[in-house]
């Protein structure tokens, strides 16, 4: 159930104590205050017509292994950043999803704040626009602010860190002091035509059992459920112009009435639909008609990884035809070392991986595979392609 059903029973509650209409007047001005609502569907199509369909990829510079790099000040990487936006303005991309996290606002809040501004900044001159990820429930659930540790030779993503970390997620006392970075983010920048969209948490209920799973919280689908109701509502409280989202995964909601209640919250809760989808186009296919039931924009804000099926062709092309907003997972190969696919935890590879799982350039700006980039141009109209 979404979050407003407990606000809701306190509705009925003060109804049957106070009795009458004006009770009930009440009643409704304290749950609209209280609780703001998901965007109503005609606001979010607007807001799709306005945008237009967008393309990209999720994106961390090379230089970074991870958020914390990527984000602080000692090595946020903005010439970096430039030269690897350049590359994505040549694919035609006109939107990036990247990952925030909540240690560098803790730490250095004006700071954080301004290395935002300025990404906001290079993303603007390739004309890209951003959609910021505010929490992240996949990879190392022990995240430490200060020099990172060097990647794992063969490993895919072997340093990227949760957040927040295990011992916030788990007590749910102190999730309540997230609320200033959640607040403070999207107050600073909830009118920015810079910022397209908000994610706010990268698939909550994601165990990690591969990589982290003997270390996670054995209740972590619930402890993130409540993280994520609390992130809506301080995301909402800021009042920001632009959508907020938490994508669905695993799977290809056919039935309704089966969806885990993480799925359930934000499906009901997010203003435009989101999701991430690493399989073949037959099923991926589904997972859109599926979603269609909602009857809200879709965007498929993770896929593509080739040995499992998911290529940019052809389902870059699909989206595009339906109207999907798509970003591939992945852009340089660099310390994220997102080349190797998952089982690289098992397994470290001693090689190049032969396909790459993910991304599409390599460190010089080489694309990794020529025809791949002409089809992506051919689809977006990067680079004078159509």
């Amino acid at each position: 159930m979404g979050s407003n059903d407990t606000m809701a029973r306190h509705v009925r509650l003060q109804v049957c104590t106070v009795g009458g209409v004006w009770a009930m007047l009440w009643a409704a001005t304290c749950l609209a205050a209280e609780v703001p609502q998901a965007w109503p569907v005609e606001r979010a199509r607007g807001w799709a017509d306005r945008t237009g369909w967008l393309v990209g990829c999720n994106y961390v510079p090379a230089t970074a292994i991870n958020q914390l790099e990527m984000w602080q000040a000692e090595t946020f990487d903005p010439e970096r950043i430039e030269l690897e936006l350049g590359w994505a303005e040549s694919l035609g991309f006109n939107s990036l999803r990247v990952f925030l996290h909540d240690i560098p606002y803790r730490t250095d809040a004006a700071g954080f704040l301004d290395r935002i501004d300025r990404f906001l900044e290079i993303a603007d001159r390739h004309r890209i626009g951003v959609m910021f990820v505010l929490f992240d429930s996949v990879w190392d659930p022990f995240p430490q602010p200060g020099p990172q540790r060097p990647p794992r030779p063969g490993v895919h993503n072997s340093g990227w860190v949760q957040s927040p970390g295990r011992e916030i997620l788990g007590d749910e006392s102190r999730q309540e002091s997230l609320a200033p970075y959640v607040r403070g983010v999207v107050g600073r920048f909830k009118d920015d035509r810079r910022v397209q969209a908000w994610d706010i948490i990268n698939e909550p209920d994601n165990r990690n059992d591969a990589a982290y799973g003997s270390v996670e919280l054995r209740d972590k689908a619930a402890a993130a459920l409540v993280l994520t109701k609390k992130a809506f509502r301080w995301a909402r409280e800021a009042g920001p112009s632009q959508p907020l989202t938490a994508a669905v995964w695993l799977t290809t909601w056919k039935d309704p009435a089966a969806l885990k209640p993480t799925e359930e919250f934000c499906l009901a809760e997010s203003d435009v639909v989101s999701f991430h989808h690493y399989g073949r186009p037959e099923t991926f296919r589904q997972c859109v008609a599926n979603l269609r039931r909602y009857d809200r924009p879709l965007l498929c804000t993770e896929y593509m990884a080739r040995p499992q099926g998911s290529t940019f062709d052809p389902l870059l092309g699909f989206m595009k035809q339906e109207d999907v907003s798509a970003y591939s997972w992945g852009f340089v190969d660099g310390r994220s070392q997102t080349i190797y696919p998952w089982d690289s935890w098992k397994k470290p590879y001693d090689k190049e991986p032969d396909p790459w799982f993910h991304d599409i350039f390599r460190t010089d700006g080489t694309p990794y595979r020529a025809a791949e980039v002409e089809y992506i141009r051919s689809v977006t109209g990067g680079a004078g392609g159509r």
